[in-house]
């Protein structure tokens, strides 16, 4: 598998200079039974990577464990408080500034992990410094332009979407069965409340089964495409790749 962390020396950052750094926000957390826990992680990090390539950025590692509380049922999962999360990601952005990455672009893998909007509304009082991305809309231009059947909404959590990235992405990691772990549950007004135990039997909502690398390659695509109007709220006027 392709590295996770970045292995940049002191010297590329040196030449790069980059005023924004790039974070990846994932989770430990069950995915079902097809998908490994560091799932979260990992599309964040293809994300952030191709971003950081593209626009020649700082690429940070990964924070690995955010918070899964909702999946708190099944084995494996681990979870950090809001609190610890919030704090993290504000000392990293604190840190990165020191170093001349003045700026945050934070791409979270994990739907969870809600405070992040408060930390980046809280950083962007004065003026533009930090950004989250993808947003719910950048997700669902990415599920049309891969020719996705299904929506954000019933597709949550181990279908369609996560499934493909991996496909294209990491294929190795996507495990055998995946194509009958189909299941919808549309209402999920209590999920806070109940958990996702209280809405699927295995941990996964959504259709796994429509998934192809290709739809994966393409949602890829468009995320990176999109990510230059994130970037351009962080330094208006810099120079767009490509």
């Amino acid at each position: 598998m392709d590295h996770l962390l970045t292995t940049a020396t002191t010297a590329d950052e040196r030449r790069r200079a980059a005023r924004i750094a790039v974070l990846p926000v994932g989770s430990f957390e069950q995915h079902g039974d097809h998908l490994p826990l560091i799932t979260d992680t990992v599309i964040a990090c293809v994300i952030a990577r191709e971003i950081a390539a593209a626009h020649d950025l700082l690429l940070l590692p990964p924070i690995t464990i955010s918070c899964s509380h909702e999946h708190s049922a099944w084995p494996g999962t681990v979870s950090i408080s809001a609190r610890t999360l919030y704090a993290v990601v504000t000392d990293i952005a604190d840190s990165a500034a020191h170093t001349g990455a003045d700026k945050l672009l934070i791409v979270n893998g994990h739907g969870g992990n809600y405070v992040l909007g408060n930390v980046v509304q809280e950083a962007n009082v004065d003026g533009p410094r930090m950004a989250l991305y993808p947003s719910r809309y950048d997700w669902d231009a990415a599920r049309r332009e891969a020719g996705m059947e299904a929506t954000n909404s019933e597709d949550m959590h181990g279908g369609e979407l996560e499934v493909s990235i991996l496909m294209h992405a990491h294929p190795e990691l996507v495990g055998a069965g995946a194509g009958e772990l189909d299941h919808l549950s549309e209402d999920r007004s209590l999920l806070h409340t109940l958990g996702m135990a209280g809405y699927t039997p295995h941990g996964v909502i959504g259709r796994p089964s429509l998934a192809t690398a290709d739809k994966g390659k393409s949602a890829l695509e468009a995320l990176l495409a999109r990510s230059a109007a994130a970037l351009e709220l962080l330094t208006p006027g810099r120079p767009q790749a490509g």
